[in-house]
């Protein structure tokens, strides 16, 4: 293990993003930074089992999607960076996956950030 990373477990809600975690989640990362490609969204939006076997998605990363799990994407390393991708395709924005994650509405959640009128 890295030393820098000695002790992270006990942070809580802190998943570091290393080399055993990109490894793990390659297919799944690769899978999302292609959403930046038309026909991979048209892909998945209209033929997703067909898109999963494409990636060589397992049972879990493929319900880890299916359930748009933000939080439990993230656990599995993938990188923020390409869920951002993905998010677009299911019309989430950043703000939506970071309410998803805190396990709010994007309401509740906005109503916990300096944001005007979000009261």
């Amino acid at each position: 293990m890295n030393p820098q990373l000695t002790g992270i477990e006990e942070l809580t809600g802190t998943y570091p993003f290393d080399i055993r975690q990109s490894i793990k989640a390659l297919r799944l990362n690769r899978f999302f930074w292609q959403m930046r490609e038309h026909e991979a969204r048209e892909r998945w939006l209209n033929e997703r089992s067909s898109a999963y076997d494409a990636a060589g998605l397992t049972g879990e990363e493929r319900a880890l999607v299916d359930n748009t799990d933000w939080l439990g994407l993230v656990r599995y390393g993938v990188s923020f960076f390409v869920l951002e991708k993905f998010a677009r395709v299911v019309k989430i924005s950043n703000l939506g996956m970071y309410a998803s994650m805190r396990g709010e509405t994007l309401e509740a959640f906005l109503r916990t950030r300096n944001v005007p009128g979000a009261a």
